[in-house]
């Protein structure tokens, strides 16, 4: 249940994500994702918000800091049937309006297919947002977001992980649309009391990028999860 997205329970994602290597000064950003998942009427309704907590170098000295655009998804999902789960909604994305905002407000539909079997977990998350509203001067916003997630788990709660986020500003120039990540890594689920605490680490190099974007990132994450 721990690496099911649409599980009928209650969990904390902590992640971070920084990005090496950005510009012509060679800095770094970090993003720190705070994503509680929260289940309702029995997991058939599952709420994801994202609130991202955000560090973005400009130029050689400079940073702009801040709360970026809040994500808030909700999945129908119907009961798992032979190992296969799935869920659709909507997702919206809020402007904080802040130097690290696009000062927009998005929305658009969002899937998630996942398979559970036996050792492996395996499935994808899709969505694509449109701008509907917001600061007229700011640009438009028309991005997609696709993850796949590929885990083998082995005994005593270890596991190997590749989960990139691809992205695509369909806004940007041509040869400045992509980010495209690949690489993994591991994790452990331990236990606080008689929680589990889902402990992950992830690297990744961005075989595709924008000019100016860094070639590296590492992931850190923690899951604090409350089953039922």
């Amino acid at each position: 249940m721990s690496q099911n997205p649409l599980a009928n329970m209650m969990s904390f994602p902590i992640q971070n994500n920084t990005t090496f290597g950005i510009g012509d000064f060679d800095r770094s950003s970090n993003v720190l994702n705070i994503q509680p998942v929260l289940p309702f009427f029995n997991g058939r309704l599952i709420t994801r918000t994202i609130i991202p907590l955000v560090s973005r170098p400009v130029g050689e000295s400079e940073t702009l800091s801040g709360v970026g655009d809040i994500s808030f998804s909700a999945f129908y999902a119907p009961a798992p049937k032979n190992g296969l789960t799935w869920g659709v909604g909507p997702i919206v994305v809020i402007p904080t309006g802040n130097d690290v905002s696009a000062k927009k407000w998005s929305i658009g539909p969002s899937v998630l297919v996942l398979k559970m079997a036996k050792k492996w977990v395996y499935g994808f998350l899709i969505n694509n947002v449109w701008s509907v509203g917001g600061d007229e001067n700011a640009s438009d916003v028309n991005s997609m977001l696709f993850q796949y997630f590929i885990n083998y788990n082995f005994a005593g709660g270890w596991y190997l992980s590749s989960a990139p986020i691809i992205t695509a500003n369909w806004e940007a120039s041509d040869g400045n649309q992509w980010i495209v990540p690949f690489g993994g890594g591991g994790g452990k689920i331990v236990k606080i009391g008689k929680l589990p605490l889902n402990l992950q680490a992830q690297v990744f190099y961005n075989v595709v990028k924008p000019d100016g974007y860094g070639s590296m990132s590492l992931r850190l994450q923690a899951q604090l999860m409350l089953p039922k």
